[in-house]
Order: structure tokens, then sequence, then C-alpha cells
């Protein structure tokens, strides 16, 4: 029997959220836990700040200020200087805002270079940006592996996702941001499945953009807003290619012609998700009195746990991530022919991952709620649900529109 690994003393923070009883979760790189005092923060600001104040809540209750709040509390969770981070909209729209500023930054060039295991959506904006534009931009896409050999003298912008959603897979950020700029391409990363999981130095690595999502690591709840880094020194070489009243230098102004503000603040767009805002600005507080190197090191260890009880509990699987922890993001993955109904039962029986197609079974790690324990009993239902075959049971096999 494996000795048990210790537990860093400040994880987990289980008093912190709204675990359902019996549950063990290992699915916060896909949607995050309900942060206790969310729902009251929610409540307060529906029923105490709008139903109250109204309008004058915008100034009342900070809700105007509340985007720049919320930004200034993740960015010390992805290596960021206080005011470069503006949040709302979707990562989507944010991907879109980066890349078309990547593009007017590098006129005479026609590349945007990515890779296949970056989350589609980034793909789709970037052709979509393409096509809209319609200057013969390319969008060049290459195996994760050939990225720096890819990275030439005719790309505009590179744009990755650091860790793969799927596999868990991760890019040397450093690395690729110092090809990139050597080749003079602007660097743009997705953090989907970094903020609030691995260690991010953005400041370090020098990279012109990154984009986010806060609904998974970080807590936000579904349809939380997303979130936009610009290095400091290029703000005002940012030309926002959705110029929304809210990133004017003077929204109130009511000018007719547009007047970025001097800040991160143009790229903010229209007005702001107040409530999902709030959600999110209680949610962060979980953070507190933690570092990354904490989540991180905490991660380490739980996720080698399961992937040392899985291979020995269930044969049948292989594994789909990196074995190196230091190429992983805190997620593992295994492969499966029935990945799909093998989670299905996992689900039945209250242990909550996913699956990606074709075969992926997707299993993530966050400290904050999760401990060894968690881990080793999600292990033994794995194994029963694969050695008596209950993944068979047809119903698992019914495909619902989430996976």
């Amino acid at each position: 029997m494996n000795a048990p690994i210790p537990q860093a003393g400040i994880f987990p923070r289980k008093d912190r959220f709204e675990i359902p009883d019996g549950v063990i979760y290992l699915d916060g790189n896909s949607l995050g836990v309900l942060p206790k005092g969310a729902a009251d923060r929610a409540a307060k600001t529906i029923t105490a700040e709008w139903g109250q104040d109204l309008i004058k809540a915008w100034n009342t209750a900070g809700w105007m200020a509340l985007p720049k709040v919320v930004g200034d509390k993740i960015a010390p969770l992805v290596g960021a200087q206080q005011g470069t981070i503006a949040t709302g909209d979707t990562l989507s729209i944010k991907v879109y805002q980066a890349v078309a500023a990547a593009l007017r930054m590098r006129p005479t060039r026609k590349v945007i270079l990515s890779d296949n295991g970056n989350f589609p959506t980034d793909l789709y904006m970037a052709r979509g940006l393409i096509d809209t534009i319609g200057k013969d931009h390319e969008l060049r896409v290459v195996d994760p592996e050939a990225v720096a050999d890819a990275i030439t003298d005719e790309v505009a912008a590179v744009m990755l996702t650091q860790v793969d959603y799927r596999t868990g897979r991760m890019h040397d950020m450093d690395a690729i941001t110092k090809k990139a700029h050597e080749a003079g391409a602007v660097m743009i990363w997705d953090l989907a499945h970094s903020a609030g999981a691995v260690p991010v130095d953005l400041t370090r690595s020098n990279a012109e953009f990154a984009v986010g999502c806060t609904y998974k690591y970080l807590n936000g709840g579904p349809g939380a807003p997303a979130f936009i880094y610009a290095r400091p020194d290029i703000i005002e070489e940012v030309e926002p290619a959705l110029a929304g009243w809210l990133g004017h230098d003077a929204p109130f102004a009511m000018e007719l012609d547009y007047r970025p503000a001097m800040s991160t603040e143009r790229l903010r767009i229209g007005t702001p998700a107040i409530v999902q805002l709030s959600i999110l600005d209680e949610a962060l507080d979980a953070f507190e009195g933690v570092t990354m190197d904490d989540i991180r090191e905490a991660s380490i260890r739980l996720s080698e746990r399961f992937i040392q009880e899985v291979e020995r509990r269930c044969p049948m699987l292989t594994l789909a991530s990196p074995r190196n922890a230091a190429e992983r993001g805190s997620q593992v993955s295994f492969k499966f022919e029935k990945g799909y109904e093998a989670v299905q039962a996992l689900i039945d029986r209250s242990v909550i991952g996913d699956f990606r197609a074709p075969n992926i079974m997707r299993f993530g790690f966050t400290p904050l709620y999760l401990d060894e324990a968690d881990v080793v009993r999600a292990s033994e239902i794995l194994e029963d649900v694969m050695k008596t075959e209950a993944w068979k049971d047809p119903k698992y096999a019914v495909r619902s529109r989430v996976t």
C-alpha cells in the first residue's frame, strides 16, 4: 500500500466552498465549485444595490469600478502588474480583441500561428477575424511540438493556449514568447486552463497579450466574465477593433468619435455584467493567503497520486497526459475507447469528471477543495466502474449536449 502523501497545511479550504455531500469534484478545470458567500453577494447586488439604489448603484455601490477591482485581484494570480487586466465580455471576444490588435501592430505580416491543441473557439475567432478584415491573412495551424520551428518572419502573431484542454500538456511560455519576439511576432497566450491552476508570470515572459476565463479554476460561476491582459508599455499602441463606449477615455462625454482610454480600460467594450462580476469578486477571496506556487505544489502532489492509483487499479486505461508533472497543467487525462460511457458511470457514482472527444476522460485537480482522500476514493470508484464494466449499461451511452 502506498504511504499517505502529506497535505500542505493551507489546503484544502473546503469550508470556503459549497460542495454537495458525497460528491468528489474533479471537474474544476471546466466549471469551478460555488464559493461560500458568492450567493449572498449576488443577492446583495440584486436586492440591496439594484433593488434599492437602482441606477445610483453605479456610483454608490462602486459598480463602475468593479471590472478594474476584479482585474487587479486576478493580476497577482497570473504575474501581472496592477492595472494591466481588463475584465468583461467572453473569452471568445477577448481572443478576437487580442488577435485584431496584434495584426494592427504588424501590418506587413499575414500569418497567425497556432497549434492543433488549441481550444477550437480560439481558431474559430481567428478565422472569423480573417474573413472579416479581408486582407489575405492566413491561420497556420501546426502540431504543438512544431510551434517553435514554425515561428518565422512571416508570422504576425503567435496565438496559443498554454495548457492543452484535452491532455493538460503545457507549453513553455517563456521559451516560446522569446522565440516569437526574436522573429518579430506578437505573442498572445490563452490562460483558460492556467489562471488559478499553475504559476504564470506574464511580466517575466514579456508577452504582449494574454486572455482567460474565470469560471474554471477561479470559480466565478457559469458565464463569469473573461479577462484580457496587455503589456503596459504597448497599451497606447493597441487599437481596439471592437471600440465600445466603456473603452472610451470619457464615456459620459458622449462624443461621437471614439477616443480610447489611456490604459488597459480601452479593452473594455460594453456595460459590464455586474452580478457576475460581484460573484467573481467574492470568489477570488478564496485565494487570500496562498501563492500560486503553493497551489502548484499541492496540485502536483494530488495528480501524481491519482496517476499512481489509476494505473495500478485500471490497466485498461492509457495515460494521455504528459508523465512529467513539469510538462502538465492541473489536470490528468486517460484514454479509453468508451470514455464517454465510463465518465457517465462515474458521475452516476458522484465522482464528477468530464469527457473530450474522441476518447479522453479528463480530471481536474483543484487543491482549494480537494484532498488526498478524495483522490484515492475517486480512483477506487473508477476501478469498480472499469472492472465491473458498469459503463456498459446502455443508459450511459446516451449523449447529452454537454459532455
